[in-house]
């Protein structure tokens, strides 16, 4: 089975877990941004809904942790939908942004704790995927 159609599945799945719960607000972990920013709030629906963010979490486990390297490994990511994403995950403590000193400037991006458990999740997702296929 192809990558993409493996993260099409964990949509699929997140989408109809979604549609069965009843109650709005119980479906929902909400982090606010830092006040510095624009006062909205986040989701994991936001990350786990969009099929780039699973990938750049990916790569990222992978070891390639710098934007460009990413953008270039993702045929169709363009840097604004990386960047969103990145934010994103960052804002809700699953990345954190690492900025050198340097001239040019260089910035990496690591998993945080929480980013470590949101991937055991997702990879369980994905175990649960691959039983309902072979079945």
């Amino acid at each position: 089975m192809q990558k993409s159609a493996l993260f099409g599945a964990v949509r699929t799945f997140w989408y109809k877990l979604k549609q069965n719960q009843s109650n709005v607000e119980s479906r929902h972990m909400t982090i606010s941004q830092p006040k510095n920013s624009i006062s909205q709030t986040l989701t994991l629906e936001d990350i786990v809904g969009c099929k780039w963010s699973i990938r750049i979490l990916t790569l990222i486990r992978q070891g390639i942790s710098r934007p460009g390297a990413i953008v270039r490994s993702v045929d169709g990511l363009t840097t604004k939908v990386q960047s969103d994403s990145l934010r994103k995950m960052v804002n809700l403590s699953i990345l954190e942004k690492i900025t050198y000193p340097e001239v040019p400037p260089r910035v990496e991006y690591k998993l945080t704790q929480i980013g470590e458990r949101f991937v055991t999740i997702l990879d369980a997702l994905t175990d649960l995927q691959r039983d309902i296929d072979t079945k």
